[in-house]
Order: structure tokens, then sequence, then C-alpha cells
């Protein structure tokens, strides 16, 4: 049973580069053991927001609010709260599956003695213990998520950042990581954030969701009151009317505002 308390609580954050407000003024709340979706198009601020939850952005003002401490006045406590599955893949293709979660389970302190067990039973759970001796750089796209999902878990972490962890996955890969995820979210009681651009997968799996456009949250609310709230039938539906059908340009906006500024503070 899922505890009504927060785990994760962000008010009236701000994150500014230069002129540019890539998050402004947002706030939700995440309840302990919940699978929470941020939702939004390219270049809303879903990234920089996930970059300052887990200590790699400070904010420009607001507060969060990690597992009951602040990400910057206490970056280590909080990095021990979360695990975190990249957009882009961060594995080592030049180490085996089992190296790659040896390797993090070191850099988290896990003791030897607990870690091999806790290795053996992550790569049962993600169906790659048969394969643990296989070098990363042979493995296919799922199975590499589906390793980073194991490597992210390897320090028994109270939250669960997956950043777009299902992206350009078949249809069969994708559903057999979310039953994983579902399950330790059932059998540990982990909170699990995460965003997507499968709007279906989002009203299947989210607990609770928040879509975010242009750095400020529009809507949040279950799948269901969401497009009750927008008179739609589907989140889809719901996501496009509210945030438009126009094309963005994820080089643009954010990153952009990042290097520009990054440029001007150099010439200081």
């Amino acid at each position: 049973m899922k505890e009504d308390v927060s785990i994760i609580k962000v008010e009236k954050l701000v994150k500014r580069f230069g002129d540019f407000n890539a998050v402004d003024g947002i706030s939700f709340d995440v309840k302990h053991g919940q699978l929470f979706a941020f939702l939004g198009p390219n270049g809303a601020g879903k990234t920089t927001t996930i970059k300052m939850l887990t200590t790699l952005l400070e904010q420009t003002s607001g507060k969060i609010i990690i597992n009951g401490s602040d990400p910057q006045a206490n970056k280590d406590k909080v990095r021990e709260s979360f695990g975190i599955v990249f957009q882009d893949p961060s594995l080592d293709d030049d180490l085996t599956a089992f190296e790659n979660l040896e390797f993090h389970g070191v850099l988290y302190g896990v003791e030897k003695k607990v870690l091999y067990k806790r290795i053996e039973s992550l790569l049962k759970l993600v169906d790659l213990w048969q394969r643990k001796d296989d070098f990363v750089k042979t493995f296919s796209g799922g199975m590499k998520r589906r390793l980073e999902i194991a490597r992210g878990l390897i320090h028994h972490p109270k939250i669960l950042f997956l950043d777009e962890p299902t992206l350009g996955l078949d249809p069969q890969t994708r559903n057999h990581l979310w039953n994983y995820v579902k399950a330790l979210n059932k059998k540990e009681g982990m909170t699990v954030f995460f965003t997507t651009h499968y709007m279906e997968e989002a009203a299947r799996m989210a607990d609770n969701i928040a879509i975010i456009d242009h750095g400020k949250i529009i809507t949040q609310g279950t799948a269901s009151e969401i497009t009750k709230k927008s008179r739609t039938k589907t989140l889809e539906e719901a996501f496009l009317k509210l945030t438009g059908h126009a094309l963005r340009d994820e080089s643009a906006s954010a990153a952009d505002a990042f290097r520009t500024h990054a440029r001007a503070w150099g010439r200081r």
C-alpha cells in the first residue's frame, strides 16, 4: 500500500539561462511509491528539471526536497536516494554486463558480500544473467536499456528516474521493460519518475501526470482527470490540445540558451 507522503517536493522552481527561463516557477509533489509521468514537448523543460532534481544542475530559485533533503545542500545524501537511467546510453561497452554493475556498485559503496548477490539478483530480474560475461558492445538496444535499469537499482534507491527509457525500442521490449519497472514498484515500494513521448505508456503506467510546456506546468492529475478537464478522449489528444500541433526543435530553447549563457560567462 502506497504511503500518502511526498518523497519529491518542488515549489516555485526556476532555472534561468541568461534572460531565458527554461523552468519557470513550477510546483508539484510526487508521493512515495508513485509512478509519476513528467510529460512535455521537446525543449519544454523536462530534462532541465530532472537535472535539478538529481543534483546535476543548480536552480536559480525555488525549493526542491528529495527524500527529505535539499539536493544542493546535501548532494551525497540525495544521490544515495535515487537511481537514474539517462536518455542517452551511458554504459561502458568494453566491460561485461557483470563488470558494469560491479563498477557502479563500488562507486556507491555497496559492500562486496552484498554486491555480488545483488548483481546476480538484478541480472536475473532483467533476464540478462546468462549474458553476464558478455561485453556490452554485443548487446542490442533493448538489452542495454534493461542493463541500465539494473545498474540504476544496484544501491536499492528509493526513487528511480527514467528519462525516455523506451526511446527507440520495439513494442515487445518496451512492454517487457515496463513489466520490470512495475514489478519493482510493487515489490520494493520504489517511486518511479519518468519522461516519455509515448502517451499510451504514460496513460497505462502513471499514477499521476504533470505536463510541462515552455517551462510551466500546464496541467496535473491522473490520465482520466486530464482527459476530462481537456474534454478529450485520450491522453495523446489532451497533450496535443494543451501543447499544440506545431513541431518542436529539440536543439532550440533551453539547450541553445544554456550554450549562449555559457559563452557569455566565458567572456567575462
